[in-house]
């Protein structure tokens, strides 16, 4: 006999088991191939009850994105107290690392993928979504040693998800681009961000950087 009632607590178990799943999903397959039916059925509840709690999976991917944030300022934060890596290391491993996000349970959009949640978001949401992602790239750029402007913080998101979307958008979103140096265009686009980055260190977190 299927439930009934849950409680407030079981409720909100079951909404953290919702985004953990979809997070680890998401990283793994992409956001486009990672299905609403995949989700509630690995966490074993029923569609309707499933959208009890998202309305859409747009609510979802945005909260997921929400809930990985803690995560990826604190993995920042242990890259930078590290005392086997420089300053360089430590920050050219974060950006490998996410822009190979499959490997470490990061989730990051495609072009197509960017376009789609966009497209469905209030503007309310939108707004709310460049706040938070505007916090996550500063918080950053704060754990690196750097002060976190307007400006700096707005350059360092265009700079890295750059490298990003093109890391993921070879060849089938951009076709011309050689498959065969993806991975190398990668390493040479992350090595420019982090000179820049290098650029911008306060004076204090300068003897880590060589």
């Amino acid at each position: 006999m299927p439930r009934v009632a849950y409680s407030d607590e079981e409720r909100e178990q079951i909404r953290e088991r919702l985004i953990t799943t979809a997070l680890t999903m998401m990283a793994r397959q992409g956001i486009q191939h990672t299905t609403v039916e995949q989700i509630y059925q690995a966490v074993g509840i029923s569609r309707t009850f499933f959208y009890s709690f998202f309305p859409t999976k747009e609510d979802l991917i945005v909260e997921t994105f929400y809930f990985q944030q803690p995560r990826i300022l604190a993995y920042a934060s242990s890259l930078m107290e590290d005392s086997n890596l420089t300053w360089r290391q430590g920050v050219t491993r974060f950006l490998h690392d996410c822009c190979y996000g499959e490997q470490r349970g990061i989730a990051v959009m495609t072009v197509e993928e960017q376009q789609m949640l966009f497209r469905r978001l209030s503007p309310e949401s939108y707004r709310t979504f460049r706040e938070k992602q505007a916090c996550l790239f500063g918080g950053i750029l704060e754990r690196f040693g750097i002060r976190a402007d307007r400006e700096r913080v707005a350059l360092f998101t265009n700079l890295s998800l750059a490298v990003m979307v093109i890391r993921r958008a070879i060849p089938d979103t951009l076709p011309m681009l050689v498959p065969e140096a993806a991975d190398a265009a990668v390493d040479v686009q992350i090595k420019a961000t982090v000179d820049c980055l290098e650029n911008m260190l306060e004076p204090e977190h300068e003897t880590r950087s060589v």
